[in-house]
């Protein structure tokens, strides 16, 4: 039987990710949609879809997708897939992971560096011409950097932050020895470690359990010289408070690369805040990013047409055998 794959993506590469599955399967029927309402509209008639949870959350399109069989998120992160009421058990549901770590950690280094030194201040003197504003650096060596979320991108991130010199603390509910960490603690120890913490790096997912875990409570515990990198997702942070700490100096800064709503409101005040350093969420996506992913795709769809779930890698709901 022929399969029908969707491929919503809103960058035109997804045409590329239609060229590089077609090569490896030929055998199946592939569209691309540009924007939500096409994803949507063809969804309808589709037995595969892959493309982002976060690009699909505005709104349920699994109860009209009544052929869909497995959903495959192009990312780490499947809210908007998951979460959403209409997706059935029958529907298998993949992520894309394991081709992060060293992105995310790159970017992470990146952006404490650039807090560090007040980057963006520099730039605008660049663009002002002044070479009179010049200050001391900060250093990360001896630094305290706490890992909210233990996984696969933190097991790249963590030896990257001992090679500066900083000290290691991770945030997790299951403490097990990997390089890089000198200690582990329990999430709910939040608020209590915060105090110690020099930089706090979010790779935390957004689950109910997890929503605004970085609370108007651990800001308030932060040191006022203490830097937040998101690079997770903006429903983890209570974004109204770090809005509040930031304009009223109660931190040093933060970096953030995702925000409750994407793309970020024009009139945000988030855009305006001299000790921000905002991204528009590509801290995961690189050069090699569609090669990677689908070829991850490819393996994948291989075991599911044969029924060979186990041979599956990124499982997180598995439904019926495909017909």
């Amino acid at each position: 039987m022929t399969h029908k794959l969707v491929i919503y993506f809103d960058r035109p590469s997804r045409q590329e990710y239609a060229e590089r599955i077609s090569a490896e399967l030929p055998e199946l029927e592939i569209d691309v949609a540009a924007n939500f309402e096409q994803c949507a509209e063809k969804v309808k008639d589709a037995d595969i879809l892959f493309a982002f949870g976060a690009q699909i959350r505005q709104r349920d399109i699994f109860p009209d997708a009544k052929r869909l069989k497995w959903v495959a998120a192009m990312g780490t992160g499947l809210d908007g897939i998951v979460d959403k009421p209409g997706l059935r058990p029958e529907i298998t549901v993949t992520a894309t992971r394991g081709i992060h770590g060293d992105t995310l950690a790159e970017m992470g280094i990146m952006l404490m560096l650039a807090l560090a030194r007040d980057l963006p201040r520099s730039v605008h003197a660049q663009v002002r011409r002044d070479w009179t504003d010049r200050r001391a650096a900060l250093l990360l060596r001896n630094k305290t950097i706490g890992i909210l979320g233990v996984g696969q991108i933190a097991e790249v991130f963590a030896p990257l932050c001992k090679a500066f010199g900083m000290h290691v603390v991770g945030f997790t509910r299951t403490a097990r020895a990997l390089p890089g960490f000198d200690r582990f603690v329990p999430r709910e120890d939040l608020v209590k470690t915060a105090p110690e913490l020099d930089y706090l790096f979010l790779l935390i997912p957004s689950t109910p359990e997890t929503e605004g875990i970085v609370s108007r409570q651990v800001l308030a515990a932060m040191k006022p010289t203490a830097y937040i990198v998101n690079l997770a997702r903006g429903q983890v942070v209570d974004e109204p408070a770090l809005l509040e700490a930031l304009q009223d100096g109660r931190i040093g800064g933060a970096a953030l690369d995702t925000f409750i709503q994407e793309p970020l409101p024009a009139d945000s005040p988030f855009w305006a805040l001299p000790n921000l350093i905002l991204t528009p969420h590509i801290a995961g996506y690189y050069a090699e990013y569609c090669e990677a992913a689908s070829a991850l795709f490819v393996d994948n769809y291989k075991a599911w047409a044969a029924g060979k779930f186990d041979a599956m890698t990124f499982v997180e709901q598995r439904g019926a055998a495909p017909v």
